[in-house]
């Protein structure tokens, strides 16, 4: 042993400093050289302590070296021990995993939190049923990821440790080839931070904005000197609910508040599914009309005023989507609650008023006017255009209408203008040719659609600068942002309701063509399915204003006549339908030999509500390979929100989506599921 330290050798900084004897020596013989060349009697003296230096200098380093290396043994073997110990009862939990993720060591720490003893050899996966061999980082150097272990949070981590310079410097192991490794796992207990985080956001603070849809309506509904107690009813119901939630509310307008809640209140509010909504229809003193309120609520944003503008946007949504509901906004997402009611029509028009001014001044103040409308153009959409087209020929502008493809639907429409004398030529121009006329000159008018993906021409929603949206559907997430004028109303049976509206104030006298009549009185006809869906006191007064200027209902009626085939696809789209939980009709349409498959699926669904019993019907067709869904109801169910969970949209009767890559029997399967998920939340009520 003894001579095993005598050979041992020091390197490093150890080593440089048992030097530092030897390298004072040598300075002491350059110095001793020097005193030679001044005085040789004081080098010789200099020379005889420099010998004497030397010799005491060897024998200590001689004597010390073994003691200095029983020392370093010494402290090797109580570091080796003392790192043990404290790796041991380290507090952080520890442990070593093999390459097939079984446990070889462990910490106390370790064992305490798995209870199980020091000895314990099995797989990690035994322990932590979620991390598999497959977590283990045998491509990554180290892996992290939350865990959840007998109600508390931690973060797991593991290191990837190579045995393979190990196994080269090994004197029992072939280190050729080896390429082994072993893995260290940490826990890091990171609940009470959870906890803290959690509740430094459950604290932070939610803007809410709630409009009452119609106090107008509901005030005429009642005596006037019940007017007061109907609203200070109103006022206490909704000031109470908040206040129920440790929140704030402040009334604005007489129909307008603004709340302020904790995001842990609106997660109260969103786990009662906003019973606020149907509470305030309760409040009742004889008016004949309930009242219904519409919520906005932005959340989660990186300010307050980043909040409130997200209220802004919600209750605005809440608003063109009909009303009698709640959305909640954040950056990522929105959510819909309710709506399950019809909006109540707007008796005034004043609005209608205000949004025809403004547009006589935008298509006043450019050169030329673009319309179009959504992709499948149908009667309504073509009908819109078309008034449209003559507001801009009005005011002496020139005007296209976009429109790709002509369908069998609108076909008729679209003939009535092909060789019309009196018609501006090339009154109907596809996509590319439009795209010519985009300019800073020109201005686009998007007519019965406010979703930007399934225009006729997304493209010239980028060109154009100055857009217009006259829209009657509900409004989803996507929306055609920054127009310069949107005019959304859920109220409206069609487009062709609103545009005839906005034709009777964009100036004294207005006359149409019988032929612009005929198209615009076919789009009201065909939404309201011939005057019997969302048909009110303002859509006759359309009517009558488009039958004073030519419009004839026989005319019309022939527009829309079927053929043999299409008729039959209809009548076997009814016959083979499904009653589903004893309220859902659900069938398909063949789309052979048919050109226009959808419409034909369309009609069907509006048929298969003649049944008894039935509250909501579904067909789906196959077409350009997709499958259509075109959903309808009569006043029960909101298909708008089922079809909004697949994926489309429109409004509370009428609605429909789009499937792509699946087949027609694996279409109605996500339908029925769809409805048996909304059932169960309660978001569907079939009773």
């Amino acid at each position: 042993m003894a001579s095993m330290k005598k050979n041992m050798k020091l390197k490093g900084r150890l080593k440089s400093y048992m030097q530092t004897s030897i390298y004072l020596g040598l300075l002491l013989v350059a110095v001793n050289l020097l005193i030679y060349i001044l005085d040789v009697p004081s080098g010789l003296v200099l020379t005889c302590f420099t010998l004497f230096y030397f010799a005491v200098t060897a024998f200590l380093q001689l004597y010390n070296k073994p003691i200095i290396m029983n020392e370093m043994v010494s402290f090797a073997t109580q570091y080796g021990q003392i790192q043990k110990v404290l790796l041991r009862e380290l507090e952080l939990p520890y442990a070593m995993l093999d390459e097939e993720g079984h446990v070889i060591w462990t910490n106390a720490r370790f064992e305490e939190i798995v209870h199980k003893d020091k000895g314990y050899r099995k797989s990690i996966t035994s322990l932590f049923p979620s991390i598999t061999r497959e977590k283990l980082p045998f491509e990554e150097d180290e892996v992290s990821f939350d865990l959840t272990y007998e109600d508390r949070n931690y973060e797991v981590r593991m290191r990837k440790i190579s045995m393979k310079e190990m196994a080269q410097n090994s004197d029992i192991i072939e280190g050729d080839g080896y390429d082994g490794c072993l893995f260290a796992f940490y826990l890091f207990d990171e609940t009470a931070l959870r906890i803290a985080l959690q509740e430094v956001d459950d604290q932070s603070l939610s803007v809410g904005m709630i409009y009452l849809d119609n106090y107008d309506e509901a005030l005429d509904s009642v005596e006037e000197v019940r007017r007061s107690l109907l609203t200070a009813l109103i006022d206490r119901k909704v000031n109470k609910y908040i206040a129920a939630l440790d929140g704030i509310c402040k009334k604005i307008e007489k129909d307008k508040y603004m709340v302020i809640l904790r995001k842990k209140s609106v997660a109260l509010l969103r786990e009662n599914k906003f019973d606020l909504l149907d509470d305030v229809k309760t409040v009742n003193i004889g008016n004949e009309m309930a009242v219904t309120i519409s919520i906005g609520i932005g959340l989660d944003g990186l300010s307050y005023a980043q909040n409130y503008e997200f209220a802004r946007n919600a209750i605005d949504l809440a608003l063109g989507r009909g009303g009698d509901q709640a959305v909640i906004k954040t950056p990522d997402n929105t959510i819909y609650f309710g709506g399950k009611s019809q909006q109540v029509e707007k008796n005034t028009r004043v609005k209608a008023r205000v949004k025809a001014q403004a547009l006589r001044e935008i298509i006043s103040s450019k050169d030329q006017v673009l319309i179009m409308g959504h992709r499948l153009a149908d009667a309504d959409s073509f009908g819109a255009a078309v008034g449209i087209y003559r507001i801009a020929r009005i005011l002496d502008k020139k005007a296209h209408i976009v429109l790709n493809d002509v369908s069998t639907s609108i076909k008729p429409m679209v003939d009535l203008f092909m060789d019309h004398e009196d018609d501006e030529e090339n009154m109907i121009i596809g996509s590319q040719q439009s795209l010519e006329y985009a300019g800073s000159g020109t201005v686009l008018v998007v007519v019965d659609v406010n979703k930007p993906s399934i225009t006729e021409c997304p493209e010239l929603l980028r060109m154009c600068k100055s857009i217009v949206v006259l829209d009657h559907h509900r409004q989803g997430t996507e929306i055609i942002e920054n127009a310069t004028l949107s005019y959304v109303e859920a109220y409206a049976s069609s487009t062709c309701e609103m545009v005839s509206e906005i034709l009777q104030y964009i100036g004294e006298s207005i006359r149409i063509s019988p032929e612009e009549a005929d198209c615009m009185y076919s789009g009201i006809m065909i939404d309201t399915n011939n005057f019997m869906s969302k048909t009110g006191v303002r859509t006759f007064e359309a009517a009558a204003f488009l039958r004073r200027n030519g419009a004839d209902v026989t005319r019309v009626r022939k527009l829309f006549r079927e053929d043999a085939i299409e008729y039959k696809a209809k009548a076997d789209a009814v016959s083979q339908a499904e009653i589903y939980r004893n309220a859902f009709a659900i069938s398909t349409c063949s789309s052979e030999d048919i050109q226009s498959p959808t419409i034909v699926g369309a009609q069907a669904a509006n048929e298969l509500l003649n049944i008894r019993g039935v509250k909501a019907s579904f067909i789906l067709t196959e077409y350009q390979n997709q499958i259509f869904v075109s959903a309808r109801s009569i006043d029960e169910i909101n298909v708008q929100i089922i079809m909004e969970r697949m994926g489309g949209g429109g409004h509370l009767n009428t609605a429909g989506c789009q499937l792509s890559g699946i087949s027609i029997s694996e279409g109605i399967g996500i339908l029925k599921t769809t409805l048996d998920k909304m059932i169960e939340e309660g978001d569907l009520t079939i009773e």
